[in-house]
């Protein structure tokens, strides 16, 4: 699979300087967590799973995460769990590769569980998601998970399917200021242990403003909700660094979904790379509340988050064109981590509209040719607009 994969590859030469790259579940994990993208959610309740996954894959989604916690009632989860491991089944039958597929647990004694009763289709399942991840709570799960894992028939080239965690960071403790540090402090300590293990943490926003009786409209972002924001910053802080101690951090959940796909056809009847066109389709995006996601996708690079929590797939496509490195940034990254440039010192960017000063935007740049690797270099003339609308079904 690929970013951008599913539009034809004379539109991808067209629209790309360098393509984002291939990769599939058993890549290493420094690509795939840059690569997760827009990982969209979808209850394990859904009749027709199998389906869905393989037509929003075609639509370009390359990481899903099948939900058995709060999406679904309580009185819901032994029907849901039978219905996931029907719906693996049948799509292993298909012998089509799905997106990366997690599952989203609610307790740890379902991961040995379910991939016992999965059998042979056990090898579409990348991991688990942990919910309402502390210290405590997180260290059963993740031992839960090694030892699924360690339960797998070797495969045919090789050792058992590597199962991820991605523990989503939600909880009370950790929003509450008397017990964010030691809350924090404790996180630290497990996901390092489990290291390899931890393909990405992903943050539970919609939960943080629960604990507070609050909700974000749909012009504001989590960085306007200043009691989200110090949390965002924490999280960053201490889970976040650079250093190579850090770990991928994932963008919150976007609530709002009015906009439909319909809504850009007319543009699909013309070029997608006409100036007026452009404009057309960028003021349509604003007047249907998607103002807000895009400036929230902006906001989550500016503060070291990577992808983004998706409950509807009309959200991929922006975050994966916002995603997308511009030539402009490739230029920049490349010029400063130039081998003759291992020493330091600051130079006028290719563009001459900046400073690139070696040492400080090191980390950066390295972090900005990751993306560039799973996600591409548009070419110096192409846009958000004319990534979002190459990729729309038409």
């Amino acid at each position: 699979m690929r970013h951008f994969g599913h539009i034809a590859p004379e539109v991808r030469h067209r629209l790309f300087h360098r393509e984002p790259c291939a990769f599939t579940a058993d890549s290493p994990p420094h690509l795939l967590a840059p690569a997760l993208g827009a990982t969209l959610y979808s209850p394990a309740t859904r009749p027709r799973l199998a389906e869905d996954i393989l037509k929003q894959a075609a639509r370009g989604v390359v990481s899903m995460v099948v939900c058995l916690e709060d999406s679904i009632d309580d009185a819901e989860v032994a029907d849901a769990e039978e219905n996931l491991v029907r719906q693996f089944a049948d799509l292993a039958e298909r012998g089509v590769e799905p997106p990366l597929l997690f599952v989203r647990v609610r307790a740890a004694e379902q991961i040995p569980d379910l991939v016992r009763r999965l059998g042979p289709s056990v090898r579409l399942l990348s991991g688990f998601v942990l919910p309402k991840f502390t210290e405590e709570r997180g260290v059963p799960f993740l031992e839960a998970l090694m030892a699924a894992e360690a339960e797998l028939p070797p495969g045919p080239d090789g050792p058992a399917r590597r199962l991820f965690a991605m523990p989503v960071l939600e909880s009370p403790e950790l929003l509450h200021l008397e017990s964010r540090a030691e809350t924090l402090s404790g996180i630290a300590r497990t996901v390092d242990k489990y290291r390899d293990r931890i393909l990405a943490l992903r943050l539970g926003v919609t939960d943080f403003c629960s604990a507070y009786g609050l909700r974000r409209p749909p012009d504001m972002t989590a960085y306007d909700v200043q009691i989200v924001a110090s949390v965002i910053a924490d999280v960053v802080n201490v889970l976040g660094r650079a250093d190579g101690t850090g770990f991928t951090v994932t963008g919150p959940v976007w609530e709002y979904f009015r906009v439909q796909e319909r809504m850009f056809k007319p543009q699909l009847r013309r070029s997608p790379f006409l100036e007026s066109r452009a404009e057309e389709l960028r003021q349509a995006l604003i007047e249907h509340d998607m103002d807000g996601l895009l400036r929230e996708i902006e906001l989550d690079r500016a503060n070291g988050l990577q992808g983004k929590t998706c409950i509807h797939p009309s959200h991929v496509l922006p975050v994966h064109a916002l995603s997308v490195v511009s030539h402009e940034e490739f230029s920049d990254a490349e010029d400063i981590l130039r081998p003759e440039r291992g020493g330091g010192g600051v130079l006028r960017s290719s563009y001459t509209n900046k400073m690139n000063e070696v040492k400080p935007h090191r980390a950066w740049a390295e972090r900005t040719l990751r993306r560039a690797e799973v996600f591409g270099v548009a070419r110096e003339d192409i846009g958000f607009v004319e990534l979002l609308t190459a990729g729309l079904p038409g």
